[in-house]
């Protein structure tokens, strides 16, 4: 752990009361995670829950068939585990990375115990699961009603804002299932966005040229659930540029 608790760059780490991060942190292992580690089996238990510093972790469903789509994200704005946090031990998604990074991992069992001993820290953790259940509220919007590549523009904005700098390292994969949608679809979403000056592709990498612009494209469907975050978390998601 950092010798400074306050150096951690995971958000909701860094929000915490600091006799909870004091409770907390005797108990966090950092570690490295690659593509395609696996940080929760679906329906199988949870053993460790991860609080991100860099990279990003996709919560994919399956659906019957086995078609994959993603349900939501997590970076270093929060954690996974939200069974854990809930009082459960395990989920019916798979969680996996899908930009490699860096976290904190604590085994669930101890966990559970550390919130059994501070109501504060238990409602810090709930007010992070709400915000992300707001994420898959405006998911489920989007998937529904906006266009793929208003869709696209979302997920992108989205992933932007976990990442450093403005390249993200993508494969057409990853935006096939973030999506729910074959890979010649995504192709053709990549191609509109691009023509638009908006994104510029190459090579298992996006890089963001206009945000604004995909704030535009997106149409609304981006905004509502980093607004929730900030009114839950006190701390801003959204990039400014």
């Amino acid at each position: 752990m950092p010798t400074d608790e306050r150096q951690y760059r995971n958000e909701l780490l860094k929000s915490l009361d600091t006799s909870d991060l004091t409770l907390l942190a005797p108990h966090l292992e950092f570690v490295t995670l690659d593509i395609p580690y696996q940080i929760e089996k679906a329906h199988a238990p949870v053993d460790y829950v991860v609080f991100l510093e860099s990279g990003l972790a996709s919560i994919v469903a399956r659906l019957p068939g086995g078609r994959d789509i993603d349900v939501g994200i997590a970076g270093r704005e929060g954690m996974t585990g939200a069974a854990i946090v809930l009082g459960g031990e395990q989920s019916p998604n798979t969680t996996f990375m899908q930009v490699s990074g860096t976290g904190y991992r604590i085994t669930s069992t101890k966990l559970q115990e550390v919130i059994d001993t501070s109501a504060t820290l238990r409602g810090k953790l709930l007010a992070y699961i709400q915000a992300f259940l707001a994420q898959m509220s405006s998911t489920v919007l989007a998937n529904a009603h906006a266009k793929l590549e208003e869709r696209l523009a979302r997920w992108l904005l989205m992933v932007h804002d976990r990442m450093d700098g403005n390249a993200i390292s993508l494969t057409h994969e990853f935006l096939a299932i973030m999506l729910g949608v074959r890979r010649p679809g995504v192709t053709v979403a990549v191609h509109i966005l691009e023509g638009k000056g908006f994104i510029r592709a190459n090579r298992g990498k996006i890089i963001v040229v206009n945000r604004l612009g995909l704030m535009d494209e997106a149409k609304g469907s981006y905004g509502a659930a980093e607004d929730e975050y900030h009114r839950l978390m006190g701390v801003k998601i959204r990039k400014t540029s």
